[in-house]
């Protein structure tokens, strides 16, 4: 299906040439792509080689943007200096906490009118679909504090970060990198009727995510294939390159794409891109469509991918790998009751389907699930379908077309447009119960299951297409290929777009009133003042994490929680909580002695060390933490309870090492880290940590102190910018700003 060179090629005559073959500069061929365009028109350094970038515009969602502008207003906010749009597509149904969610939609409301800026009122649109519909448009680039920030299709290099990045926009600041690798994405042929662009995105995820292939990279995809592709389906697959872990990605534009922003309004937003001749690439995924197959990503990663085929082939062996995945994954004291009990007759029966979010609920996916059920019905027995569209204006275009009719008939429950089910606040199956799923991440736990609790849930990705095909057979997995009178996946879908539901917007970009106060609700609180960098560190291990890669809903669970995302103090009570529940008391404890050396040094014993001039605090080890999410409370957390560093082999991903630099934590790297067996309790000291940030230090000795015995450790600072050191030395973003 998919083809992988990784050393760098040309795109030349409409074919792709290795580097050593072209007699071509690579240099030369890197300003031929769509994404150094785009690039160089934002960036403001004078230098390709370290952009410095400002954005067209911003969105956040309701588990973000309170944090943000918290942060902002601390550190000298006036008003919004660009568009930025806050919508209420995830605090909207955590059931708990009161009045608290709807506190955190009346403090958005308040700070757009206060600084000029859009707010989407809850169930009008999820954050992405929104973005799509009113903001995406050709050359463009749109910072967004949510991980699938992605916009390419359109022609706009969309990137999710950390809310600190957005607070430096908002304080007209920018946003810096090296200029990253462009890994090109060729598509050819057209896919077969039945594959959908799950189906497409979980190929490219399976073949690229373990390798690393295309990690902090940009994806820029050309190719004939494209033409084939409605835009529905083109941003099917977009959205779902979070996943990959590539920084972000960008497609070549045409005609499908000119009608698209024409239906939408925004004609004007269109533009023409495809990659030059002559265009260079780092590395190139040749995709052929027309070889797809209907794919499932078992639990507990959107990786562990197999074809639908090769699943129901070897039921047996995948699921007996997925029973020991979950004890190891999820930290289980015993075996669950195996998955293998749901087989019945040769097949597996799935006891759930949801079809979702920026992914899932786009028209297109949903109009193909309701032509498969076609008013047939589910029947009453254990499995069940929920269907979320993923705005109104897609609710009211399935209304007129007919299409909601006939999910309804078939049973499929309608639901507003929320994203709880990708993070699990919405749908979460009961205990042992398997859902399959068209949304983002199948992580463990995020479906919102409790292990701690003797609970165990599993969620499998797959289409919509699928879906609807497994829920017409009572739930046993079933390919939609299978299907006999199913039609081909249209190139164009025409789309009526009804902006009645969008009079509910506030709309104030550029309409700032100072005169306007913010409205608090209790549970929202400041961030905890934090101190600068001490001369010297003595580190506690407080948590030491060993899986291969660690995502950042087990550093900071999702769910019930994101009702407490305004108030850091409460939410970092629940840091770690479901994989490591001793965490918060260590560190706490850690924070309890450097609260008391600063008082009074002398009480404190540190190991012979001076307690003068040597602070404390804890840290959280991990093999390769910050898979996921872009939300900055996985670092934040840390913090708040003591945290200042986070010990490694390497980093999932740029946004979560960024969340724990901007939160004043050293993000300290070692080689082979897992000789060490570090263990909670294990100390390391940081000799000269503050000048060797003063200075440009990119290796640190330390002494690793475990049980009397002290060993030599290096500690690796690589790829720091000044401002990055800066950051770490004042204790955080705000101390940063505030001086």
């Amino acid at each position: 299906m998919i083809q992988i060179h990784n050393d760098g090629m040309f795109y030349l005559g409409g074919k792709l040439i290795p580097e050593g073959q072209a007699a071509r500069n690579a240099d030369d061929g890197r300003k031929k792509t769509i994404a150094y365009g785009i690039l160089s028109a934002h960036n403001t350094s004078g230098d390709m080689r370290a952009l410095k970038m400002k954005f067209d515009a911003m969105a956040s969602h309701d588990i973000t943007y309170v944090g943000i502008i918290q942060t902002a207003r601390a550190s000298g906010l006036e008003k919004f200096p660009l568009p930025y749009v806050l919508t209420n597509c995830h605090n909207s149904l955590c059931a708990v906490g009161g009045t608290i969610n709807e506190d955190d939609h009346v403090f958005g409301l308040s700070a757009a009118k206060k600084y000029g800026g859009e707010f989407v009122p809850a169930h009008q649109s999820v954050i992405h679909s929104y973005m799509r519909e009113m903001y995406a448009g050709g050359g463009r680039m749109i910072l967004g504090s949510d991980s699938h920030t992605r916009y390419g299709a359109y022609g706009t290099i969309a990137i999710g970060e950390g809310g600190p990045e957005l607070v430096k926009q908002l304080l007209c600041k920018t946003y810096d990198i090296a200029y990253p690798r462009i890994v090109g994405i060729h598509l050819t042929g057209k896919p077969k009727a039945g594959v959908g662009p799950q189906d497409v995105a979980l190929a490219i995820i399976g073949a690229t995510f373990k390798q690393g292939t295309v990690k902090n990279s940009i994806m820029e995809f050309f190719g004939e294939g494209i033409a084939n592709l409605s835009m529905d389906y083109r941003n099917g697959i977009d959205v779902m390159t979070t996943e990959t872990s590539c920084l972000s990605s960008v497609w070549q534009t045409d005609e499908t794409v000119r009608k698209s922003l024409a239906a939408h309004g925004r004609a004007d937003a269109y533009k023409a891109l495809a990659p030059q001749d002559g265009a260079y690439y780092d590395a190139v995924l040749e995709v052929d469509l027309s070889t797809v197959e209907p794919m499932i990503a078992l639990p507990f990663h959107p990786s562990n991918t197999y074809t639908i085929r090769e699943f129901n082939e070897n039921l047996e062996d995948l699921l007996h790998a997925v029973d020991e995945s979950a004890v190891s994954t999820l930290g289980l004291k015993k075996q669950p009751e195996s998955l293998t009990k749901k087989i019945r007759s040769g097949k597996f029966y799935a006891d759930q389907g949801v079809i979702a979010g920026c992914s899932g609920g786009t028209f297109q996916n949903l109009v193909k699930a309701a032509e498969i059920l076609n008013g047939k019905p589910l029947g009453s027995d254990h499995f069940w379908l929920s269907c979320y569209p993923a705005s109104q204006p897609v609710m009211m275009e399935l209304l007129r077309t007919g299409a909601l009719e006939k999910l309804i008939a078939s049973g499929a429950s309608i639901r507003s447009a929320f994203c709880g089910p990708c993070f699990g606040a919405g749908d979460v199956p009961a205990n042992g119960a398997f859902s399959i799923r068209h949304s983002t991440r199948n992580f463990p736990n995020r479906e919102g299951s409790k292990p701690a609790d003797g609970q165990v849930a599993y969620v499998a990705l797959m289409d919509s297409r699928s879906i609807a095909a497994s829920a017409l057979n009572g739930g046993a997995i079933t390919p939609a290929t299978e299907l006999a009178e199913l039609t081909e996946d249209p190139s164009f879908m025409d789309y009526h777009f009804n902006t009645a539901p969008y009079e509910r917007v506030y709309h104030g970009v550029g309409k700032s009133d100072p005169e306007q106060p913010l409205v608090f609700g209790p549970n929202i609180a400041d961030w905890p003042k934090q101190i600068a960098m001490p001369e010297n560190l003595l580190i506690t291990v407080a948590s030491a994490i060993y899986d291969p890669v660690t995502t950042t809903d087990e550093l900071i669970p999702s769910g019930e929680t994101s009702s407490y995302r305004s108030n850091p103090l409460r939410l970092s009570e629940f840091a770690l909580s479901r994989k490591d529940p001793a965490y918060v008391g260590r560190a706490k404890e850690i924070l309890a002695q450097e609260q008391q050396r600063r008082q009074a040094p002398e009480s404190v014993d540190l190991m012979g060390y001076d307690p003068a001039a040597t602070g404390l605090g804890s840290a959280v080890m991990a093999i390769k933490p910050g898979d996921g999410s872009a939300r900055e409370q996985a670092a934040s957390c840390q913090r708040v309870l003591g945290g200042v560093a986070n010990l490694c082999e390497d980093f999932a991903t740029k946004r979560y090492r960024s969340n724990v630099i901007n939160w004043g934590m050293l993000p300290f790297t070692v080689e082979n880290i897992a000789q060490y067996n570090i263990q909670p309790g294990d100390r390391i000291y940081v000799e000269g940590i503050r000048a060797a940030l003063e200075g440009n230090a990119s290796e640190i000795p330390a002494v690793l102190i475990q049980d009397g015995k002290r060993t030599a450790l290096t500690l690796k600072l690589e790829n720091l910018t000044r401002e990055e050191r800066d950051i770490i030395l004042a204790g955080c973003l705000i101390n940063y700003y505030a001086k």
